[in-house]
C-alpha cells in the first residue's frame, strides 16, 4: 500500500500534472489526493470516454495526463482509446480499477468485466501492468510506463482495492456559474450549407485560433477548404471533439473553437455540463446541425426537438445563440467572440455536403503533432507544464 501523495509526487516528478476521470470507490484516495493538491489540475468528466478526449486535448496543449476510471467504464473508453489515441498517437497514463477481481467477492455487475479487464486492454493494444502499490515498485513502474508512452500510446495501471491508503478530501466545492446570456438570429430564407458556414468561419478567424473539427464531413470539408496548422481533424471518437477542445482550452491562452455536429453533440451531451462547470474563457462551441447523420446516408437525428442554446445555458455556458443563415452566423460569431465564454452557436444548416469530397491527406499522427507544435508556439516561454512526445 502507498499513499496518494507518494503516487502524485512520483508522477509529478515525471511531468504528470493533469488528471481527469470518473470516480470509483477504489480510486477515492487517489482522486481526493489530486483534488486536494494546489499544484495539479483535475477535471471530473461525465463519462470515461469524455475523460479520454479531455486528456487528449490537454496532451496536445503540452500537459502529461492521467485518466482514472473504474473498469466497468472501460467500455465507454474503448472507442476513444482505439479511434482517437491510437490513430493520433496520443499517450496518457490510464489508471483503471479492478472491480470483480476473480476470487474476491464483489457486486454482480462487476463479474464479467472483472474477468476480462486485462484481456480487454490487451485486445485494444493498450500495454498494462499492476498498479505499483509499494514505494519500491512506484518509480520503476512509472519509468516503464513513460518509456512505453514514448511510442505514442496509452499505458494502463490496474489498481486493486487497498493499493492506495485512504485520503480525506480537502478540496473546496465548485462554485456555480453565473447565468449566461442568449441572443438569437431567426431564420431568413433557405438554410446554408455546411461548406458555406465553414467558408464564412474561415474568413472570420485569425491565425491564432485553434480549431478542433468533429469526425465526419465537417472535418473533411474544413480540410478541403483550407488546411492550416491550427486545425485538427478528428477521424473517429464521435462526440469527443468538444471534450478534446475543452482539454486544449484549459491549457492554452489561445482562442479555441470546436466545430461540432448534432449527432456527435447528442452522443456526448454530458460534455456540455463539463464545459460549463470548467468555464474556459477562451472556448467557442459551434454546433453545425443539419438534423441527420450525413456520413452514413442521412438518417435523422433527434436534433429537431432540441434547443441546444438553451441546453448550453442550463449547463453554465456564458453565452449562447441560435441562427440559420450565413449573416446570422456571422453576427452570432462576432457576438460570441466579444461575450464572456464558454459560448455556443447553434447553426441550423441544410443536409448534404460538397461534391467530390475527399479526406485529409495528412496522417492523423502528423496532424496531431503539427497542432501540438502550433499550440506550443503560443505558450509563454516558461509555463511549468510538462510535455510528452
Amino acid at each position: 500500500m502507498i499513499t496518494a501523495d507518494e503516487f502524485i509526487a512520483a508522477a509529478k516528478a515525471r511531468g504528470h500534472d493533469f488528471y481527469t476521470g470518473v470516480p470509483c470507490s477504489f480510486l477515492t484516495p487517489l482522486i481526493n489526493g489530486v483534488l486536494s493538491s494546489q499544484a495539479l489540475t483535475y477535471v471530473g468528466a461525465a463519462s470515461e470516454g469524455e475523460a479520454v478526449a479531455i486528456a487528449a486535448g490537454a496532451w496536445l496543449a503540452g500537459r502529461r495526463t492521467v485518466v482514472m476510471c473504474q473498469n466497468s467504464g472501460l467500455g465507454n473508453a474503448v472507442n476513444p482509446l482505439t479511434s482517437l489515441n491510437a490513430p493520433f498517437r496520443i499517450p496518457t497514463l490510464f489508471v483503471t480499477t479492478w472491480r470483480g477481481q476473480p476470487g474476491l467477492p464483489d457486486e454482480p455487475q462487476h463479474e464479467v468485466m472483472g474477468r476480462i479487464t486485462q484481456d480487454l486492454l490487451e485486445l485494444i493494444e493498450v500495454p498494462q501492468a499492476a498498479f505499483p502499490a509499494t514505494l519500491e515498485a512506484l518509480g520503476p513502474a512509472l519509468d516503464q510506463a513513460a518509456a512505453r508512452m514514448t511510442e505514442g500510446l496509452p499505458y494502463a495501471f490496474i489498481m486493486k482495492k487497498g493499493d492506495v491508503r485512504d485520503e480525506e478530501l480537502q478540496a473546496a466545492p465548485l462554485s456555480l456559474p453565473r447565468p449566461g446570456r442568449r441572443a438569437d438570429w431567426p431564420e431568413a430564407g433557405p438554410r446554408p450549407s455546411r461548406a458555406a458556414v465553414l467558408e464564412r468561419f474561415l474568413a472570420l478567424t485569425d491565425d491564432r485560433t485553434a480549431v478542433v473539427a468533429t469526425t465526419g464531413k465537417a472535418g473533411r470539408e474544413l480540410f478541403t477548404l483550407a488546411d492550416r496548422k491550427q486545425h485538427i481533424y478528428q477521424v473517429g471518437s464521435m462526440g469527443g471533439a468538444s471534450g478534446m477542445a475543452l482539454g486544449v482550452a484549459l491549457n492554452t491562452p489561445a482562442p479555441v473553437v470546436v466545430l461540432d455536429g448534432d449527432g456527435a453533440a447528442l452522443m456526448k451531451l454530458g460534455t456540455f455540463a463539463t464545459i460549463g462547470a470548467q468555464a474556459p474563457g477562451n472556448l467557442i462551441h459551434i454546433l453545425l446541425d443539419n438534423g441527420v447523420h450525413d456520413s452514413t446516408g442521412g438518417q435523422a437525428t433527434v436534433s429537431a426537438s432540441v434547443d441546444f442554446a438553451a441546453v448550453a445555458l442550463a449547463c453554465g455556458y456564458q453565452f449562447a445563440a441560435s441562427c440559420a443563415s450565413l449573416d446570422g452566423f456571422e453576427a452570432a460569431f462576432r457576438a460570441a467572440s466579444e461575450a464572456p465564454r464558454p459560448a455556443l452557436i447553434h447553426v441550423r444548416i441544410a443536409p448534404g455536403s460538397m461534391d467530390k469530397l475527399g479526406r485529409p491527406t495528412v496522417a492523423p499522427a502528423d496532424v496531431a503533432r503539427r497542432f501540438k507544435d502550433f499550440l506550443a508556439g503560443l505558450r509563454p516561454a516558461a509555463t511549468g507544464a510538462g510535455s510528452a512526445s
